[in-house]
């Protein structure tokens, strides 16, 4: 293959011997920081996130204040997932269509009007869901073109590093906005939490606007079909190779299994004591260890191990994320139950980022944007079935029980897929030839080759559109695929 920055033919032994060496050199924050551009998306992304959990907790509380209705709040908070559960994938190729900056300055601009709505007074409920729903629209096209764009940002070796950084902030900004935004909803009023809300779009589309130069879209205008055929080609594309089907079914069944403390922790919470006030600390300690876990082991594994560690470390997290909570059969003390979930949060930190970075680095040029939201639309699926299969079981057993067993099942289904996980060689392979497809840093993008689906019995698999010569770019969360 050539080389990615010249455009020159590589030497293959000189390749592969700068990749040995440079795998096992972690790369610092300062490294990714030091990327101008980096630095205003993830500046986006900060604020970006901020307002969501500040929004989302403001409303709720908007909601119960007007209406007193569980139900209704729950379909306030709920009805945010429905773009990606409904639409997610055509969204998300939409996005593959436009140049990806554009695509984040326009849904960031968009998203204002629905939230500055919601500030006029006496709005009926059913108007305020709609006006949420909307809003959300502009959810999975900014978070697929964020995705895509972040390799062209900062190149294959900080790819992970930068991953790890994006995922473990908005892991924290969700205990910081859903607290701040609860917190400013009743002591002072919703109204002001959504103001700051709208601030934040603004931020945002002017972070991108001033600090990402504008880059041609992945996709040729000559090149389009219909969203449904772009869409299903992302299916395809994922699905249709075992090495992204590997780790789509991991993220999958690590959001299902994995979602049950969250789900139920209010429920959890009351297991224990009759008192209000320790019923509240109870279900914000639940609620709020996954996400600590997260972000402690995003950061540690991320900043202290080189790629071929992290690689290593894969199947043991893939079984401790689950395997993490089977103690909880037993009905342990709540800090007992609240450790429980911060070891898996821990494990899931130090495994999604690396995930994330080899399923990336291994899509083609023009198909990245829809494979993140098959992956997005997947978990927000998965998230959901695992919550309301526990919710159900938890109506008919005892909660620690469910929640214990449940885990044992998932440990057993993530040990099988860890079993049969692709070698090395074949992710490696994999992403050098999809790198083949990328275009020149200032070079127009050629149109995207549509994928081709080796046969299973090829042993070296084949990435789609990978081409002999260079074309010479995460994650999420709330999928936490979200870079």
């Amino acid at each position: 293959m050539e080389d990615l920055v010249s455009g020159k033919p590589a030497a293959r032994g000189r390749h592969r011997a700068e990749t040995v060496t440079e795998r096992d050199q972690p790369v610092t924050f300062r490294d990714v920081f030091a990327i101008h551009e980096y630095r205003a998306i993830y500046s986006s992304l900060l604020v970006n996130w901020l307002g969501d959990y500040l929004s989302k907790a403001a409303i709720t509380v908007l909601v119960y204040q007007q209406t007193e209705s569980v139900l209704l709040t729950a379909a306030a908070f709920g009805v945010s997932f429905l773009p990606w559960i409904i639409g997610g994938t055509l969204l998300s190729a939409l996005a593959e269509r436009y140049p990806y900056r554009r695509v984040l300055i326009i849904a960031d601009l968009s998203r204002m009007v629905p939230i500055a709505l919601l500030l006029v007074p006496n709005t009926p409920i059913w108007v305020m869901l709609v006006l949420v729903f909307v809003a959300s629209l502009g959810t999975p096209p900014t978070q697929a073109a964020r995705s895509a764009l972040l390799p062209q940002l900062v190149g294959r070796e900080k790819l992970p590093t930068a991953i790890a950084v994006n995922q473990t902030t908005t892991q924290a900004v969700q205990v910081v906005g859903y607290l701040a935004g609860a917190t400013i909803a009743t002591a002072i009023s919703p109204r002001v939490a959504l103001s700051v809300d709208v601030l934040t779009f603004a931020l945002s589309a002017a972070f991108i606007a001033r600090g990402v130069r504008p880059r041609p879209p992945a996709q040729a205008r000559g090149q389009r079909t219909h969203l449904l055929h772009e869409s299903g080609e992302g299916f395809r594309l994922v699905f249709g190779r075992r090495v992204l089907r590997d780790i789509a079914l991991m993220v999958f069944v690590l959001s299902a299994f994995s979602i049950a403390p969250e789900g139920l922790a209010a429920a959890w919470a009351a297991e224990g004591t009759s008192d209000p006030a320790a019923r509240g600390l109870n279900q914000g300690l639940i609620m709020a260890a996954s996400p600590i876990g997260f972000v402690v082991g995003g950061l540690v594994i991320t900043r202290l191990t080189g790629s071929s560690t992290r690689n290593r470390l894969i199947r043991p997290f893939a079984v401790l994320s689950c395997l993490a909570l089977v103690p909880a059969a037993f009905g342990p003390p709540m800090l007992v139950v609240v450790a429980l979930v911060t070891l898996s949060g821990v494990a899931i930190g130090g495994l999604t980022p690396t995930l994330n970075g080899k399923f990336v680095l291994m899509l083609p040029h023009g198909y990245r944007a829809r494979a993140f939201g098959v992956i997005q639309a997947g978990m927000q699926l998965s998230q959901f079935a695992g919550v309301m299969i526990t919710g159900v079981l938890a109506d008919l057993f005892w909660l620690p029980l469910v929640v214990g067993l449940t885990a044992l099942a998932g440990t057993a289904v993530m040990g099988y897929l860890s079993a049969r996980w692709p070698s090395d060689h074949a992710f490696a392979t994999a992403v050098e030839e999809a790198a083949a497809t990328m275009p020149p840093a200032d070079e127009p993008a050629p149109p995207a080759p549509p994928p081709v689906v080796p046969a299973p019995a090829t042993p070296v698999e084949q990435a789609p559109g990978a081409t002999t010569s260079v074309t010479s770019e995460r994650p999420a969360a709330a999928g936490r695929m979200d870079g």
